[in-house]
């Protein structure tokens, strides 16, 4: 599964852009999220996304999950939205 990693940075909408396109290729996207902020705009995506994917007929669904990454040599704990179809 393809992985998407969202920033406090990131814009919601590029982010849903790159959400809608990997669901119409793949069929499945892992969005992850360190931090508040990071996970306020992978949140936000996923909300847009569904609105690009909705005239297409896909309802997407969002699971949420904790992952453990590495950044600088330092494990920390994201935040996992699988986003699927329903």
């Amino acid at each position: 599964m393809e992985i998407l990693k969202v920033s406090a940075r990131s814009v919601p909408n590029s982010v849903a852009g790159a959400i809608a396109g990997v669901i119409r290729e793949k069929g499945a996207v892992e969005v992850q999220a360190v931090g508040a902020g990071a996970s306020n705009q992978a949140v936000k995506a996923v909300a847009i996304a569904r609105g690009y994917l909705a005239p297409s007929g896909i309802d997407l669904i969002c699971i949420p999950a904790f992952a453990n990454v590495v950044i600088d040599n330092e494990e920390r704990t994201a935040i996992k939205l699988i986003v699927e179809p329903r």
